[in-house]
């Protein structure tokens, strides 16, 4: 009786300091609360996000004042068409050992070697340059010549991106895609936040910043988080909905019109440990059907991969994924 106690004084402890940093957040961002709840999700599932809207909408700062509220180490990289893979990951260096005179290579590493790292605009980059990610992003390692470096945990990747029907822009690849826990889509501002933006950022008044949680709180959340129980029942549902996206297992007409393929696996983990993080963000130590549902978009998002016939259409992956939870929600509800 007494260790639960002590569970549920640590779970409302750091919970606080949830609150206490999207407060944090919110001197300098206005609006945008479901985007910065799903950046908070991202945190404590773990994982990384993908932020995607026009410019002018605040990502870079949104992901600069969230690094700022945490004690970690934070890096921004600007991705740019001539970046280049050692701009990245770093590159080995000729020193000079002053007390014997031999010389030797020595490693000297990048800006991926932070807790928190910003790329910024990342498909203004090719795709060479992209890839150097992809082990960081799976493996929280980095291999340069023939040598394995680890990074520092907690660590995230939070890369921005513009439409890529924009000139300039090189579209990332599924495999990259899919290594991003959340793909996030920021929209405009309602107009009275539109309106609080321009009387906050024209004038001379500048918000100060504190650091409210730690790294060390960020890894006991990420453990907390796959302690939150989940029934059977909704795990299944997880299943269906995945297996739901695929053409070749789905029952599901709409999908075997306009979609090519459907998500992995990789969609159902993600599913279930970004639902058990926002459970605990609310303050809940259970995942409940509305969890499921308010991260599917961002976890199916950039899962689902549809046909010509549907972009000719202006049918997308949102579109897809309302279809499959209501087709698969009633079903559920009927049992429970």
């Amino acid at each position: 009786m007494k260790e639960l106690a002590t569970i549920e004084k640590e779970v409302n402890d750091l919970t606080q300091k949830l609150k206490n940093l999207k407060k944090e957040i919110g001197k300098v961002i206005v609006g945008q609360e479901e985007t910065v709840d799903q950046l908070l999700i991202t945190f404590l599932a773990g994982g990384h996000a993908l932020l995607e809207g026009v410019p002018g909408l605040a990502k870079t700062l949104m992901i600069r004042t969230l690094a700022h509220a945490i004690d970690l180490k934070f890096k921004r990289i600007q991705f740019t068409p001539d970046l280049m893979p050692s701009d990245i990951i770093g590159t080995e260096i000729l020193e000079e050992d002053h007390s014997t005179g031999k010389k030797f290579f020595k490693f000297n590493k990048g800006p991926i070697f932070a807790n928190i790292v910003l790329a910024d605009e990342i498909n203004r980059t090719p795709p060479k340059t992209q890839a150097a990610l992809l082990e960081a992003m799976q493996e929280f390692e980095v291999t340069y010549s023939g040598n394995t470096y680890k990074l520092d945990r907690p660590f995230f990747i939070l890369a921005t991106q513009n439409p890529i029907e924009q000139s300039g822009t090189f579209p990332l690849p599924e495999a990259q895609q899919d290594r991003f826990l959340f793909y996030i889509k920021i929209g405009y501002p309602e107009a009275a936040e539109e309106t609080d933006i321009l009387k906050n950022t024209t004038g001379i008044k500048k918000e100060t910043l504190h650091e409210v949680i730690s790294g060390e709180d960020i890894l006991r959340l990420q453990h907390l988080v796959r302690e939150v129980p989940i029934s059977d029942d909704l795990i299944e549902f997880v299943s269906k909905v995945v297996r739901a996206t695929r053409p070749e297992t789905t029952s599901i007409n709409y999908v075997k019109e306009w979609v090519n393929w459907g998500a992995g696996p990789r969609a159902g983990q993600a599913m279930i440990l970004t639902a058990k993080a926002r459970a605990l963000l609310q303050g809940r130590l259970s995942v409940v059907l509305d969890d499921l549902k308010h991260v599917a978009i961002p976890v199916l998002r950039h899962r689902i991969i549809v046909n010509f016939r549907a972009e000719a259409e202006g049918i997308t992956s949102y579109n897809v994924t309302n279809e499959i939870l209501k087709a698969i929600i009633p079903s559920l509800k009927s049992k429970s």
